[in-house]
């Protein structure tokens, strides 16, 4: 009997501009155009040294800049002019803006080559408000 074989799915690349509330699982290949460190907490009264960084980074593709939030080792990876390769990335909402985000579940990668776009900034996904509307049903 013939072995069924897993065959491995190229990952679909998102662009910047398709992001919507909501959504996850997405692939993208994004320039960091600015990173800034907004907490920084370490507790090494404990038996584990935690560290906890977040910053917040201004990332893009031609077709628009959203704010990813990198989280602990994320962190080092974000400087600007960087061109980072997010994997299972999603969209969280914050005050009514969306900011993508990577989990445990998905990947960020510094890129092996440097994006040959430049980044349309005047799209910024992350300036648009979103009103929560409750659909009752």
């Amino acid at each position: 009997m013939a072995e069924a074989k897993q065959e491995m799915r190229k990952p679909v690349f998102t662009k910047v501009n398709e992001l919507r509330p909501g959504t996850f699982g997405h692939n993208l290949t994004v320039k960091v155009v600015d990173s800034k460190l907004v907490m920084q907490r370490g507790r090494s009264d404990g038996p584990q040294v935690r560290q906890m960084k977040i910053a917040e980074c201004l990332v893009g593709d031609e077709t628009g800049m959203i704010i990813f939030t990198a989280r602990n080792d994320q962190v080092e990876k974000m400087k600007a002019g960087t061109t980072v390769t997010l994997r299972n990335a999603k969209i969280d909402m914050f005050k009514g803006s969306m900011r993508l985000a990577v989990d445990r579940w998905g990947i960020v990668e510094e890129a092996e080559e440097p994006a040959d776009f430049t980044v349309k900034e005047d799209n910024n996904l992350s300036l648009i408000e979103y009103e929560l509307v409750t659909v009752a049903g």
